[in-house]
């Protein structure tokens, strides 16, 4: 299960307005809303500052990426995750106990907004965090607002299933399947989240912004504990991937960070990046 930070639900979901004491709550019936549709949005997940400071932190971060790359200290694996098309795209893995930043936004996250009440609803507290990273699209593949001109991702509801699948697979055009598909939009304000199911049929599209913008989507998704090698490279730092971090732990360790208690779990963690 993933979700995609851009940053009002319309479309396929509606705004959160929760407080501490409801996000549970919501996250039980926006659970029941993703296993029928298997994909739902929030808004407000992230405030706007927030928002802010990390996509600053994340760009910063590509530029660090891409110097340690080209001088030959680390191998591209270590910062970049695989994607499909890389021209004027990548999938920037993220360290986790290095920047307040990361974990402020994972708290606002998993903690304050209805996101972390809907995992669990469907893969408990036991749920395994899978992936970290950002995939970042440029002009020329895909501001922080995802509009229309950023090439949102499509994606078609109700196609989670193996029967969508094999039907997917035995048609020869794709692209007319996907025309004529009832789709929606990730159009998301900055602050917004998408949370779909990754079985879920799902596509880029193009950034064609005239105002050369470049799109970043900090996301991270949980697994059914049960569930061995999901069948794709998970997008996340080798060192943090091998910890198998459970959803629980991970929630207790942001409460006591938000607390002014510290956050020994994520800092053992910080200590383990390279």
């Amino acid at each position: 299960m993933g979700c995609y930070s851009g940053c009002k639900a319309g479309g396929f979901g509606k705004a959160s307005s929760s407080t501490k004491a409801s996000t549970k709550v919501e996250g039980k019936a926006y659970a029941k809303i993703l296993k029928k549709e298997g994909v739902l949005r929030l808004d407000n997940v992230l405030s706007p500052s927030t928002a802010d400071a990390l996509r600053t932190y994340l760009y910063n971060l590509r530029a660090q990426s891409e110097q340690e790359v080209a001088d030959g200290t680390v191998q591209p694996i270590e910062r970049y995750a695989n994607v499909l098309l890389r021209h004027n795209r990548c999938d920037l893995t993220i360290p986790l106990g290095t920047e307040e930043i990361v974990t402020k936004a994972l708290n606002e996250a998993l903690r304050k907004s209805p996101v972390g009440g809907t995992i669990e609803s469907i893969f408990g507290d036991g749920a395994i965090l899978h992936e970290f990273s950002c995939l970042m699209s440029d002009v020329g593949s895909q501001r922080q607002d995802v509009t229309m001109d950023m090439g949102p991702t499509t994606w078609l509801p109700r196609t989670h299933t193996k029967e969508a699948h094999v039907a997917f697979k035995d048609i020869y055009d794709k692209d007319e399947l996907i025309k004529n598909q009832p789709a929606v939009l990730g159009l998301l304000p900055k602050g917004s989240c998408g949370i779909f199911d990754s079985r879920l049929l799902h596509c880029g599209t193009a950034n064609r912004s005239n105002e050369g913008l470049s799109r970043a989507l900090f996301y991270f998704s949980f697994k059914n504990p049960e569930v061995g090698y999901t069948g794709n490279p998970a997008s996340i730092r080798l060192e943090l991937g091998k910890e198998n971090i459970p959803l629980g732990k991970l929630v207790s360790d942001l409460e006591s960070f938000e607390k002014g208690e510290g956050s020994p779990l994520i800092d053992e963690l910080g200590r383990k990046m390279r």
